[in-house]
């Protein structure tokens, strides 16, 4: 009975590991102003090198009714119905950081594609394009400055 399930075992590491080479994971932290307002909502989103809508990381805020402040990412993500699934959370408080974790595939980087934040709050200016990272492995770990509501965004591949 050990034999079969060290075969098993023996496949799934050798099926599992190609995929885990294909694949970075990456991890964005952006950090909040003291902007004297309530809590940010904020989408974090991809490009492409065309900048046509990729796929959406993250939407902070519940209440889907002010998705459409976020401007940029509401226009460009309208047709994917997907979206949504499994990737929104609370607003984010000012002078507080959101960290956002996905796993993207190498492919992607340093091929032109960008990681994009759109920042709106209640009764306050919306600020799409808030931030524009290009995703690549020499802006990795760097601080990127905010138009508005952002102090700084960066993000790191491990």
């Amino acid at each position: 009975m050990r034999q079969p399930l060290l075969t098993t075992l023996a496949a799934a590491c050798a099926l599992a590991l190609p995929l885990a080479a294909q694949s970075k994971t990456v991890t964005i932290a952006t950090t909040l102003k003291n902007y004297g307002g309530d809590g940010a909502y904020l989408a974090v989103y991809l490009t492409d090198a065309k900048g046509a809508y990729a796929r959406t990381l993250w939407v902070a805020g519940g209440k889907a009714k002010y998705y459409k402040h976020l401007a940029d990412w509401s226009r460009l993500s309208a047709a994917d119905a997907r979206r949504l699934d499994g990737v929104t959370g609370a607003s984010v408080g000012q002078g507080r950081t959101l960290k956002v974790t996905a796993e993207l595939a190498d492919a992607l980087i340093d091929a032109g594609y960008e990681i994009r934040i759109d920042a709106a709050v209640e009764d306050m200016r919306d600020s799409p394009g808030e931030v524009r990272i290009p995703l690549s492995s020499a802006s990795a770990g760097k601080q990127q400055a905010g138009r508005q509501y952002i102090q700084s965004a960066s993000f790191q591949l491990q």
